[in-house]
């Protein structure tokens, strides 16, 4: 591609936007901030900013976590134990998740502008093979890969793009998907008061103990099991058909 025509291709210029938000960010060290010390700080300040503006204190919550997962601040995870802390474990629930989920979205749509929807595709047979098996599954595959933090959330919000997986999959898998871990944070959120004023400290080893991480397990079986089970209805769908 000339330089004329590099310089004309939108999609260049979105890429390079966002790598500078992305090295700003980095390079503000805003993701300092998203510290459990950051709120054994200012948890009078912001608990009192929240019961003074309830609907604001929420948008604004969804507005920051939904740029940390567009922009994988680090941090994340500390942003849902203070909703928990913030808004109680149910409402801070519905808050990450939905923050989530855009955030998720965001970086999918991206990934697909820039990259197109097929980018797995063109890098051979073995490749195409592999898209068209995870596009024919791709609900089950991808709510394992909600389910269980096998993988980073920034690379599971990639590889859904580069394969083609439609963008209602996409979004559906990934709000259900991340509820129960973040549900799990948001309760351990909860209760954080009384952890910060016995100087206790919380992380996310801590959280998900060997018991959590199993029923995560467990709830990512059930999806696997799905390929099968939808493998077989198949053939005896085309069995009787026949």
């Amino acid at each position: 591609m000339s330089p004329r025509a590099l310089a004309t291709d939108r999609r260049v210029w979105i890429a390079l936007a966002a790598v500078v938000v992305l090295v700003g960010l980095r390079w503000s060290g805003v993701a300092d901030y998203l510290s459990l010390e950051t709120l054994r700080t200012h948890r009078g300040t912001l608990a009192a900013w929240v019961a003074a503006n309830g609907v604001l204190a929420a948008a604004a919550f969804v507005a920051v976590y939904t740029l940390a997962v567009a922009f994988s601040v680090p941090g994340a995870v500390f942003l849902t134990l203070g909703g928990g802390f913030l808004f109680g474990a149910a409402l801070g629930t519905a808050l990450t998740v939905t923050a989530a989920t855009i955030g998720a979205t965001l970086v999918f749509l991206l990934a697909r502008t820039l990259f197109g929807a097929n980018a797995l595709d063109r890098f051979g047979q073995p490749a195409a093979r592999l898209a068209a098996g995870i596009r024919r599954n791709a609900a089950s595959y991808l709510l394992v890969l909600r389910l269980v933090p096998l993988f980073p959330f920034f690379l599971v919000n990639l590889v859904p793009a580069f394969v083609g997986v439609p963008l209602a999959t996409y979004v559906a898998t990934t709000f259900v998907g991340v509820i129960p871990a973040t549900a799990v944070f948001s309760l351990a959120g909860a209760g954080l008061g009384s952890v910060l004023d016995q100087g206790g400290t919380i992380s996310p080893a801590s959280i998900l103990t060997p018991e959590i991480l199993a029923g995560l397990g467990g709830l990512a079986l059930l999806s696997l099991a799905a390929i099968p089970l939808r493998r077989w209805l198949e053939r005896r769908d085309g069995g009787e058909a026949g």
